[in-house]
């Protein structure tokens, strides 16, 4: 049996050490969901949030198809390489394996001289604003920026636990830096840019503003790279690279 963790601090020991903020987001019941195959003392595990899982503990096949039905596309990190070949044995075609870039969690790492220095400078035409009811159901509308929000419930929910920096062209969003997920003391940035806007400099902008802001909270803007430009510009605001990692891009239900 898969159950559903009512007390997903339970599972904690089976992640303990790995730098994940959407993990942290899990195990503290502030949004996703951890599976495991005992509610009291599980032995396997799962971390559930988006289009992200997080596999832990005694690798354990029934967990690959743990969560909400009807998901057509799942990121799925293996804690080993034991969780590895359970996923590419399972899924097998479907499964794409991939690198991925994580990042020191530094609190202290940033220049905020530099983050303000880059935060205005943006270019003219463009205005900049901070995430707000109406922009966050707008965006929520928008297929290329959807994931800004999508993992909020309420812009309620979003508020407590989120924040964004948007870039507007007449009045529609074209940049923006948003929290993907939130968790006790951070969030987990997310960066895009509209395609026919992009390499003009404005997800530097977008993302240095939402790291100050992050700082006046007390908040840590917690990023994890997806490719090599996502760990450049990481890089450029202050991140530093910590490690490479495989994580399966899997299509599933077909």
């Amino acid at each position: 049996m898969v159950y559903e963790m009512t007390e997903p601090g339970a599972a904690a020991s089976l992640f303990e050490g790995w730098q994940e903020t959407l993990i942290w987001s899990c195990l503290q019941g502030v949004m996703g969901r951890i599976y495991a195959d005992s509610r009291q003392m599980p032995v396997s595990a799962a971390a559930l949030l988006g289009d992200f899982c997080f596999f832990a503990g005694e690798p354990d096949r029934r967990l690959l198809s743990c969560g909400p039905a009807g998901a057509g596309f799942r990121i799925m990190v293996p804690q080993n390489e034991e969780w590895a070949a359970l996923m590419e044995d399972c899924f097998g075609e479907r499964a794409r394996r991939v690198v991925r870039y994580a990042l020191k969690k530094e609190p202290e790492v940033f220049c905020t001289e530099d983050l303000l220095r880059a935060a205005e400078a943006l270019p003219r035409g463009y205005c900049l604003k901070m995430m707000d009811e109406e922009l966050f159901a707008y965006c929520g509308s928008l297929d290329w920026c959807r994931d800004w929000v999508s993992q909020y419930k309420d812009y309620a929910m979003y508020r407590k636990f989120g924040l964004g920096a948007v870039i507007l062209r007449d009045g529609e969003p074209v940049s923006g830096a948003s929290s993907y997920s939130g968790y006790l003391g951070g969030i987990e940035i997310e960066i895009d840019t509209r395609e026919d806007c992009r390499r003009r400099g404005l997800a530097h902008v977008c993302g240095a503003r939402l790291i100050l802001e992050c700082l006046k909270r007390g908040w840590y803007p917690g990023w994890d790279a997806q490719n090599k430009g996502s760990l450049a510009l990481a890089q450029k605001l202050g991140y530093h690279f910590s490690h490479e990692y495989a994580a399966y891009e899997v299509r599933m239900g077909v």
